[in-house]
């Protein structure tokens, strides 16, 4: 019986997708808000690009947190369902967003790019309309 092998870099991905898209939201949002808190950016700021970018409102994003939602189900029931994160580019986690060919993964991939530069000091204004998001 012959085991074929596995490129570990497919496996590895793979892997790391369902582990993403399975984890839950209220662990995840916590992670984002507080990586732009020790930057001295605000929740208010965080929920604003959750907000512009997947469509809920503030009141749903509260309740959405404090559910018991996975983050890929969070992000594929999304009430903004258009294509204008396909134009966030470069890389996050060593991955290229270009690369990214599941929709939901590319999603939180580009909350978490957008998140990252909003760390680092870019304006929030500028910041979702270089990517063509209005606030």
């Amino acid at each position: 019986m012959r085991i074929m092998s596995i490129d570990r870099g497919v496996y590895k991905e793979v892997f790391m997708n369902d582990r993403m898209l399975s984890m839950k939201l209220s662990t995840v949002y916590p992670l984002l808000v507080a990586k732009a808190e020790r930057k001295g950016r605000t929740k208010d700021e965080v929920d604003t690009i959750f907000s512009t970018v997947l469509g809920y409102d503030r009141n749903a994003l509260a309740r959405m947190v404090g559910s018991d939602i996975d983050y890929g189900t969070f992000i594929s029931s999304a009430p903004r369902r258009d294509d204008a994160h396909l134009a966030v580019g470069g890389s996050i986690c060593g991955v290229r967003l270009e690369s990214i060919e599941d929709d939901t993964v590319r999603r939180i991939r580009v909350l978490d790019k957008l998140v990252d530069d909003l760390a680092k000091g870019r304006p929030l204004e500028r910041l979702l309309a270089a990517f063509g998001y209005s606030v």
